[in-house]
């Protein structure tokens, strides 16, 4: 017993691999910033990114992402990105990120151009799905976090 001791006494601990943490692409790389400008949205590149609420961001300019980086809640899309019209039925289904809208200063993905257009008929729709929300945010696989790096 002794000398299993001694053997295992000078074998160094082997370590717990450290936890792997995925930040998925926001926007499949657009530029958050590029949807409130004329020409947008543009696509971004990975010289230009940040990471914020778990995701990574591409900007299309340095300048898109100081902007983004000073104020991240003004140019990400609302809803955690996700289709608003399925907001409004109490799931999370993807958008995609070429069906938006500016609604009130702010950034709305549709799954297609039909509830975008609806959403645009409606205005009482945003408000609507804006307080559905909170309520949906436990179905997240992730949670989101605020710092941007």
């Amino acid at each position: 017993m002794l000398a299993a001791l001694l053997i295992t006494a000078g074998v160094p601990a082997v370590a717990e691999p450290a936890a792997t943490t995925i930040e998925l692409l926001a926007l499949q790389g657009f530029d958050p910033v590029s949807y409130f400008l004329k020409d947008g949205p543009v696509a971004g590149a990975a010289r230009f990114e940040l990471s914020w609420g778990g995701r990574v961001w591409r900007f299309a300019s340095g300048a898109d992402r100081a902007a983004f980086r000073d104020n991240p809640e003004v140019y990400a899309p609302r809803l955690g990105g996700f289709d608003a019209a399925g907001i409004l039925d109490g799931r999370l289904v993807d958008a995609d990120p070429l069906v938006f809208a500016v609604i009130g200063e702010r950034l709305y993905l549709f799954r297609d151009g039909e509830r975008r257009a609806r959403f645009l008929a409606e205005p009482a729709l945003v408000r609507q799905a804006e307080a559905a929300w909170p309520g949906l945010q436990d179905q997240l696989d992730m949670p989101i976090r605020d710092a941007p790096r």
